[in-house]
């Protein structure tokens, strides 16, 4: 892979200092690219070369199915119809970070084009979504789910539906009436969060039909529209972004592969495996362990596991020796059905610390299955160190700082020089290695590369 981005007026200035033991990479995608370049931005790559699958596996042509009042349909429809043509990009000096959308066509961008099908609208009833406004929010919320749900069952019983678009209600409410403290009145009057929101609640409920769903505002598509409660108001994105975010949306979803990491032919095949804890709805039951697995490329199964303990002496949730191994031999048996293989090696991480049982527990799974390679993390949800830099941004993203051979500091979110600034918020991920001595070099090097 040559080591160039698209197009050499682009490529980013090195920065003259880093900080002192600190790595600074360059993270680098694959689409489909002559000549074997590689794009450091996804939607340079599929400006000028269109997506990772286009020509194999892509889809040509997206059956989008579309659930909402009359006069949101007609508006979503007018707006996707409008983004088959050229979108001129948000006026800024940030012209890497801000690009012109390329139009939604088969023969520009993603290489694919949206087909509308009147067998796949479903035009609710506007005195039931009128009707939400006179119940409490979270009555309000569940009776708005129970009405969409309805109709996204029904569109489950059409073929040739690959993704299904949904108009939320407008003035849906998300947060609880404000409730003012009678031993302060001087304070401002709270809101506090319904515990349940519409996006979450029917994204579960979806779950049940084999068709994704992508929900969509108002204000996606009507910049005129001003949401009446200010829990809703929230910034305004330019008209190409917001049409660069929902047609990747809709792409993957169809099954497509927007872009992907680069991979060399020397790296092992690998799974990935996140394992995380959770509690029930009324905080009363015992956490659960939940394993997400995924190969190199991103595809991915969910595993459930067994339920776990909270330790007295750390106060973090763990595993048994016996669930450990069950759970990773779920997790591995997925993935040879899933992709008719096995691994040469496995990454698997969680948020609290590795108990020796969990260790010997992932080890004799390992162990079972022939994994020679086995490598475990603990990703901390918190540290107190932290990185800065002269001026005002943070580091660079893909920045390490190896603060011992089992503690690592990478910021996965940061400045990006081809920017010139950062995209949203810093996020720093905190890794310990739980891994066998074997392992640790070649997992501590590839962090840093």
């Amino acid at each position: 892979m040559l080591e160039r981005s698209v197009d050499p007026a682009e490529e980013p200035h090195q920065e003259k200092k880093h900080e002192r033991g600190c790595r600074s990479p360059s993270n680098r995608l694959r689409g489909t690219i002559p000549s074997r370049t590689t794009p450091i931005s996804p939607r340079h790559g599929i400006s000028y070369y269109g997506p990772a699958d286009a020509g194999t596996t892509g889809p040509a042509t997206i059956r989008v199915g579309i659930v909402g009042t009359r006069d949101a349909i007609q508006g979503v429809k007018s707006w996707l119809d409008r983004c088959r043509e050229p979108i001129a990009a948000k006026q800024s000096r940030l012209a890497h970070l801000y690009l012109p959308f390329p139009g939604f066509d088969t023969n520009v961008g993603f290489r694919a084009t949206i087909v509308w099908n009147s067998r796949l609208e479903r035009t609710l009833d506007r005195r039931a979504i009128e009707g939400l406004k006179s119940m409490n929010p979270l009555q309000a919320v569940h009776a708005a789910v129970d009405i969409y749900d309805t109709e996204l069952s029904t569109l489950n019983e059409e073929p040739n539906c690959d993704v299904v678009i949904v108009c939320r209600p407008d003035e849906l409410p998300e947060h609880a009436p404000p409730v003012q403290n009678p031993n302060k009145p001087w304070e401002e009057s709270r809101r506090e969060l319904l515990g349940v929101d519409f996006h979450s609640l029917l994204k579960a409920r979806s779950l049940q039909t084999s068709r994704p769903i992508q929900i969509i505002r108002r204000q996606t598509w009507d910049k005129s529209f001003k949401p009446k409660d200010d829990s809703q108001k929230r910034p305004q994105q330019d008209e190409a972004t917001r049409a660069w975010n929902l047609h990747t949306a809709l792409y993957y979803k169809a099954g497509g592969v927007p872009w992907r990491m680069t991979r060399s032919s020397e790296d092992l095949t690998s799974c990935y495996v996140g394992v995380a804890f959770y509690r029930s709805a009324d905080e009363e039951t015992l956490q659960t362990s939940v394993a997400q697995v995924f190969n190199e490329r991103g595809d991915g199964v969910i595993v459930r596991g067994a339920q776990a303990t909270q330790s007295k002496d750390d106060r973090q949730p763990h595993l048994t020796g016996d669930d450990a191994k069950d759970l990773l031999e779920q997790a591995l048996a997925r993935y040879r059905s899933e992709h008719r293989t096995m691994p040469a090696r496995v990454i698997l991480h969680k948020t609290s610390s590795f108990t020796s049982a969990e260790l010997e527990g992932f080890q004799a799974a390992a162990d079972t299955e022939r994994i020679d390679q086995l490598e475990l993390i603990w990703i901390p949800r918190s540290d107190p160190c932290r990185l800065f830099r002269q001026g005002e941004h943070p580091p660079l993203r893909g920045t390490m700082l190896s603060l011992g051979d089992e503690r690592h500091l990478l910021y996965t979110r940061g400045s990006v020089p081809l920017y010139k600034t950062y995209p949203g918020c810093t996020c720093r991920l905190f890794c310990r290695f739980g891994s066998p001595e074997r392992s640790r070099p070649r997992l501590r090097s590839q962090l840093s590369s």
